[in-house]
């Protein structure tokens, strides 16, 4: 599980507040995943661990996913 070690932190990077830096976040996140799956070749084990929490976070609410912005108004987002 040392490979998760390089994963963890990718988690918790926060996302931009400026909705114009969104697209080069998203861009980062993708090469740099992509880069380390093809580079470190990491265990299946700790690959479905992070695809599993990258579900989960993503799946948990609006907003929380680190592929993509919150695409509603946050008044918006609690009154419908």
């Amino acid at each position: 599980m040392y490979c998760l070690q390089w994963l963890i932190p990718v988690l918790l990077i926060p996302k931009p507040v400026n909705p114009a830096l969104m697209q080069t976040h998203v861009m980062f996140m993708l090469l740099y995943l992509t880069g380390f799956f093809l580079e470190r070749k990491p265990c299946t084990i700790c690959s479905l661990l992070f695809l599993a929490s990258v579900s989960l976070i993503c799946y948990s609410g609006v907003g929380n996913c680190i592929f993509w912005s919150n695409s509603c108004d946050s008044v918006q987002c609690e009154n419908g």
